[in-house]
């Protein structure tokens, strides 16, 4: 019987509560949110749009993200531009580069988390 998705993911975080209110206020991650916008308040789960999932281990010595860090986040996102346009504007730092970017994969941007957890957004080719 296989695997049908990823249920849930975890990692240990000096404020749990803080960085949960940053994921919730700057990309709409966690509980309550539906990848549409609206909230509810009430539900204790994520529910996320169908779609494709990378589940790729790196090596070891990858300098893909920083080395001190065992994995880096990658959220699959709709309209990378205004959200990186708002991550800006609340002073957040964003790294772009082109040669991310092909049409193939889709675009790329790089933001870490308040504890600097490396997070890449990734809008696919189809998500415009």
């Amino acid at each position: 019987m296989p695997v049908v998705a990823i249920g849930g993911v975890f990692f240990r975080a000096a404020d749990p509560a803080a960085l949960t209110a940053w994921y919730d206020k700057h990309l709409g991650v966690g509980a309550g949110h539906d990848g549409t916008g609206t909230k509810a308040e009430d539900d204790w789960f994520w529910q996320v749009q169908a779609g494709p999932v990378v589940f790729a281990p790196f090596k070891a010595a990858t300098d893909y993200w920083p080395a001190e860090k065992a994995f880096m986040l990658n959220y699959r996102v709709s309209g990378l531009d205004a959200l990186l346009s708002s991550l800006r504007a609340s002073g957040i730092a964003v790294e772009t580069r082109a040669e991310w970017d092909t049409p193939e994969t889709g675009r790329f941007a790089r933001v870490h988390d308040p504890e600097g957890n490396p997070i890449e957004l990734w809008e696919p080719p189809s998500a415009g």
